[in-house]
């Protein structure tokens, strides 16, 4: 296996979702420089989900039109958007526009939207595009995709952003009965300020999606990576000899040709029933990592300190990659191993759920084994959810490009759903909590 091409297969990943994370971790910086205030995650939700008209039409197409779409024309397109979209972001993110009598970040907004496309398009389109590669490299490429959360994360670490510190507030109360005055003590959250400004963040942003265009250039027209593909660069004369090449050699090599088809699914190397079990699990899976516990994130980990929720976000980071690291050298296609992490991320996503509920005073917040157990079911939750993906990827790229196109909706899909649930039950109902970092009690 070519170095060069594990190297730029992981770059080329790390363009699928990095402009969306990085503004995520932005947040705290941004928020109060702009008029809508905290209210700006729950628009940026409804503006990534509504991106998703983005895979809707390459998936239809894709059903309906087979063969029409140019899979690397659009690949040239999002990411182009992207490096433009996050540069444009540095200079106009605080811009603001009076829309009926009251101050708007349209640019903000716009700019979200288009990226949001971006990456959310990019579930339908990069991983297609890795069936032209040795199936190893998927692996290497879900690497890139989860470092494309990871170093946003550590820049914004580096940056500072969202480190609050509780400063005094002397506050004096006068009694008039007797004419005598006291003095309180109270404690007030102050945001330090950031060791560079969002300018620089989102200009870093638009050259990782730069970085991403170049792999993508190269992954394409680099010679050593065209011994890489599984046939060489045969280019079939029509779309039905192509169609038919990619699903016969992405068939189970220890499998006989003459093997009844289980399915009309792809190879046809799972039944039906088991291709609606792996697509529910792809969903679920994705519905829970990319929004549901995201969501809850700091009601879970805050009451815990500032650095636990920081830890926790750092090291789920970082869970991600590594995961797809162990797949690399385990690919282990088991639909009962995929079963067994899937209960067991669940499971511990239920403990992080239940202490989102409980915030401010969740259990253990007094102690320091409180904090350090949020973080390790943090990294636990992300490590077994994380490879479920990379199993369910392994198994879709063997049954063609198709099913990929496919994978790529039910990740979609999933977000959405999950979306749906969580944005009224967190932003309207408010049903979570998150008390004051510096005076919440909890007994």
């Amino acid at each position: 296996m070519s170095l060069l091409t594990h190297l730029l297969a992981c770059l080329f990943g790390m363009g699928s979702w990095v402009s969306i994370n990085g503004l995520w971790v932005e947040l705290p910086l941004i928020v109060p420089q702009i008029p809508e205030g905290w209210y700006l995650p729950s628009y940026l939700s409804v503006l990534i989900q509504m991106a998703n008209i983005g895979p809707l039409f390459v998936t239809l197409m894709h059903r309906f039109r087979p063969g029409a779409l140019n899979e690397a024309a659009v690949i040239y397109l999002i990411i182009g958007v992207g490096t433009v979209a996050t540069f444009l972001m540095g200079f106009f993110w605080k811009e603001t526009v009076v829309v009926g009598g009251v101050s708007r970040s349209v640019a903000l907004l716009v700019l979200t939207f288009f990226l949001a496309t971006v990456d959310c398009t990019s579930s339908v389109t990069f991983l297609p595009f890795m069936m032209h590669l040795k199936t190893q490299y998927l692996t290497t490429y879900y690497i890139g995709e989860g470092v494309s959360g990871l170093l946003p994360a550590l820049v914004a670490l580096i940056q500072g952003v969202g480190v609050v510190h509780c400063i005094n507030s002397t506050q004096s109360l006068n009694h008039t009965m007797n004419s005598s005055s006291s003095v309180t003590l109270d404690l007030r959250a102050e945001y330090q300020p950031a060791n560079f400004s969002a300018e620089v963040f989102f200009f870093f942003l638009s050259a990782m999606m730069l970085v991403c265009l170049l792999a993508f250039l190269m992954l394409n027209y680099h010679p050593s990576v065209a011994r890489e593909h599984p046939d060489g660069r045969v280019k079939e004369k029509s779309q039905r000899n192509r169609k038919w090449a990619e699903e016969k050699r992405m068939m189970d090599p220890l499998r006989p040709e003459n093997t009844k088809r289980r399915s009309g699914f792809g190879a046809g190397s799972y039944s039906w029933a088991q291709v609606v079990y792996i697509f529910v699990v792809l969903a679920w899976v994705n519905a829970l990592t990319n929004v549901v516990l995201p969501s809850v994130q700091s009601y879970s980990c805050l009451p815990y300190g500032n650095n636990a929720y920081h830890l926790s976000a750092t090291m789920a980071a970082v869970a991600n990659p590594l995961a797809c690291l162990i797949a690399m050298f385990f690919p282990i296609r088991s639909l009962l191993l995929m079963g067994a992490l899937t209960v067991t991320g669940s499971g511990v996503g239920v403990y992080i759920m239940a202490m989102a509920v409980l915030s401010p005073c969740p259990l253990l917040v007094n102690e320091t084994s409180g904090g350090v157990i949020m973080v390790l079911a943090w990294i636990l939750f992300i490590l077994t959810l994380s490879y479920v993906k990379v199993i369910i990827g392994l198994i879709l790229r063997d049954e063609g490009h198709s099913a990929l196109v496919w994978c790529g909706a039910g990740v979609q899909l999933g977000s959405l759903l999950g979306a749906v649930t969580m944005i009224p039950v967190v932003n309207v109902y408010n049903f979570f909590s998150s008390g004051d970092p510096c005076n919440t009690k909890c007994p």
